[in-house]
């Protein structure tokens, strides 16, 4: 199938051959027949990967922040590295889809209904049940095709909850402020629209509002209170995009008092104090589509919000304006500038940057269904010569996950390191065939199981979220293949314990997880230098791990399994490695905050003893500061020390021969990780890490979360 993708680093917008999306349960795949482009955010979003990287840098001076902090950690050439990879990654344009159910994983949907959600500009998409709506028979595709962007104007009209006679001002009269025009028009409410653009302004007036027009020598204020019959506005919801912070004055200005304002667009906001303070003002934010939205639960998991408490979520929003629609209440043909073929969307997006008055262009799919049947894509320009890909000497790989640190890290280690990259897979199929193109691979699906039963493949490669590990370890190893698994390689005991019957039966596979720290090359010197002393060693590792949100996915001990299990265990392994010593105890502590009501378990200390008589512990905190380095590691033995600071600078003091090493760029051994790994499948020979080491590390990092929880 095909999909519109952009390059954010070059602004390019193109069409992608790429593979099906996986179906799944709660999930709905549909067949596209129409899409809206958001002229508001994909200009946006086009605009800003045109600009330069100065501009673009201005627009996130946050993001500038984070950068500069990450070069005085980690280094400029990695840092630069990092930037470079995160502007590269294309991104999928497009949130108003409109289409018919070839799948359904809902109940409440059936394979031919025509529906509408928030995917992408795609021939087939995957959307959660939640972010999808049937579409009443007397409303056509193209009407459908609004009602997610017209959603996001009917939830800031539900914030600032106007009553029938208001008297309500709509500051911006871009697509989304002409469909809010009309939703306040049918709430019974006097609309009065402030715009630079005469001709918006004339639909606005089309639609039954009052107008005013500040390019023209028109005063807002003066607007406002003429308008409002000298009383001031009830409520005014602003719509326009602009850096600047006027309309949120003009709109503080022209409100009654006690007025309500909702920014629903993008806009400066240096507020006046005296402003919104004399008249006591409500000033407020709204979140898109309305409640449920960026909530993973409800939009992922299919947790709906009870009507009782809720009675307004996004899906309901979508619902309602679909409602209007089919009743005859909005109108949206005059705001179509254009129809597009989908096979000819690149123009789209030209006459998107090209004619800056266009409110909405429409794409429109013409596959048939049938056409579009395929979840492997072949890459054939990625093909080597036809001799090349006789020769098996090399491990071929087959990656399941593509995601940033398999794109960023993994995959180009991996191909550094000689591996025949076969075929990549992602659920979503978009990021298989982006990152197969970019890396060499031969083919890329959304279909894993085809993956694991291909017979040319021999070695996997699983870089999913973490509660996938054991389930895609086991079906590898029952197929025949070597497996390397990203950390961790089980979430519980139960798990740990099937994953080492698999092992137990699976022959002469190798497995592998990637931990890959051990490899470094200052822990290599490391390593030497404490293989000369043969007495108790001490260790202390920091982890300044930095915060990360309690509902994010990694925090999530049934997804993620929390952050000891899915990110301290790099350390449990590398302190197992330095010890040259089995684990024998361990205890952790987790740090309590008074009236916190977050579960996460991310400021822990875990202590650690050795057969040897060795202890350790290590620090993993969630609540420094990020100018400080992320991980530290500190060894005391026979009256010597060693440091090494964020695998760039490793000092050693009292160590006779030897006071430091430094690195230009940090290297946390992941290039050397994974050749170790191919080289142990083209050599037949033990395993880069014993598989003991493996399963002990695992089970610590499992017992050091039960121990806490």
């Amino acid at each position: 199938m095909k999909q519109v993708l952009q390059n954010l680093q070059t602004g390019k917008t193109e069409l992608v051959e790429v593979p099906n999306p996986a179906f799944s349960k709660g999930k709905v795949l549909i067949h596209s027949k129409s899409s809206l482009i958001s002229t508001g955010t994909e200009r946006m979003l086009v605009d800003f990967g045109k600009s330069s990287l100065l501009v673009k840098a201005r627009n996130q001076p946050e993001k500038v922040k984070q950068v500069l902090n990450k070069i005085k950690t980690d280094g400029l050439l990695t840092t630069i590295d990092a930037v470079r990879s995160k502007l590269g990654q294309p991104i999928p344009l497009g949130y108003c889809n409109v289409g018919v159910v070839s799948q359904s994983g809902v109940s409440e949907f059936k394979e031919g209904q025509r529906v509408v959600s928030n995917g992408p500009h795609a021939e087939v998409v995957n959307i959660a049940g939640n972010l999808c709506t049937e579409i009443p028979n007397n409303v056509s595709d193209e009407e459908a095709a609004f009602t997610v962007v017209a959603s996001i104007g009917l939830q800031g009209i539900r914030l600032s909850q106007p009553t029938i006679g208001e008297n309500f001002v709509v500051i911006g009269a871009g697509l989304i402020g002409l469909l809010t025009i009309q939703l306040l028009r049918a709430q019974g409410c006097k609309v009065l629209a402030i715009d630079l653009d005469e001709g918006k302004l004339r639909l606005a007036r089309e639609f039954g509002a009052d107008s005013c027009n500040p390019a023209s020598g028109e005063d807002p204020i003066e607007a406002g209170n003429s308008f409002s019959r000298s009383r001031g506005v009830d409520g005014v919801i602003i719509t326009a995009s602009t850096s600047s912070s006027g309309p949120v004055s003009q709109a503080a200005r022209m409100c009654r008092k006690r007025g309500r304002i909702v920014l629903v667009g993008v806009t400066g906001l240096e507020l006046n104090r005296s402003e919104f303070y004399e008249k006591e003002l409500s000033f407020q934010v709204s979140c898109s589509y309305g409640p449920g939205r960026y909530d993973e639960n409800y939009e992922e998991k299919g947790q709906d919000y009870p009507i009782g408490y809720v009675r307004w979520t996004e899906k309901r929003n979508f619902e309602a304006i679909l409602d209007l629609f089919a009743a005859g209440s909005l109108n949206v043909a005059p705001l179509i500038n254009h129809r597009v073929p989908f096979d000819d969307a690149s123009r789209a997006y030209g006459l998107l940057s090209e004619e800056k008055e266009t409110l909405a262009i429409i794409l429109e799919y013409k596959n048939s269904t049938e056409s579009l049947d395929g979840e492997t894509l072949s890459l054939k320009e990625n093909e080597q010569n036809s001799s090349s890909l006789k020769k098996f000497d090399n491990p071929v790989v087959g990656f399941i996950g593509a995601g940033n640190y398999a794109s960023r890290m993994l995959i180009p280690a991996f191909k550094k390191a000689g591996a025949r990259l076969h075929t990549i897979s992602s659920s979503g199929g978009t990021n298989a065939a982006i990152h197969g193109r970019k890396n060499g691979f031969e083919n890329a699906t959304s279909d894993t199981e085809k993956l694991l039963a291909n017979p040319e493949i021999n070695s996997v490669a699983i870089v999913t979220r973490h509660n996938s590990h054991a389930k895609f370890v086991i079906q590898a190893l029952d197929a025949g293949k070597h497996v390397f698994v990203e950390k961790p390689l089980a979430l519980t005991l139960e798990e740990l314990e099937d994953v080492q019957t698999a092992y137990a039966n699976a022959g002469s596979c190798q497995l592998m997880v990637g931990f890959n720290r051990r490899f470094a090359p200052q822990v290599k010197i490391m390593k030497e230098l404490l293989e000369q002393i043969s007495q108790p060693k001490c260790f202390i590792m920091v982890m300044n791990a930095g915060h990360i949100p309690a509902d994010h996915w990694t925090q999530d001990l049934e997804i993620g399994g929390g952050r000891i299990v899915g990110e301290a265990c790099h350390h449990i392994d590398l302190m197992r490695f330095l010890s040259g010593s089995p684990i024998v105890s361990v205890h952790a502590h987790c740090m309590e905050e008074a009236n916190s009501t977050s579960s996460a378990k991310d400021k822990v200390s875990i202590n650690l003893g050795f057969k040897d008589g060795s202890i350790g512990t290590i620090h993993y905190f969630a609540n420094g500061g990020n100018s400080f380095s992320k991980e530290r590691i500190e060894v005391f033995a026979g009256g010597r020390t060693l440091q090494l600071d964020n695998f760039r600078k490793l000092r050693g003091f009292n160590w006779p021969g030897f006071r430091k090493h430094a690195l230009w760029q940090q290297d946390k051994g992941q290039n050397a990780c994974s050749k170790a790994f191919l080289n142990s499948i083209k050599n037949s020979g033990k395993s880069a890490i014993p598989h003991q080491e493996i399963f002990e590390v695992t089970r610590v990092a499992i017992e050091a979360v039960n121990s806490i929880l």
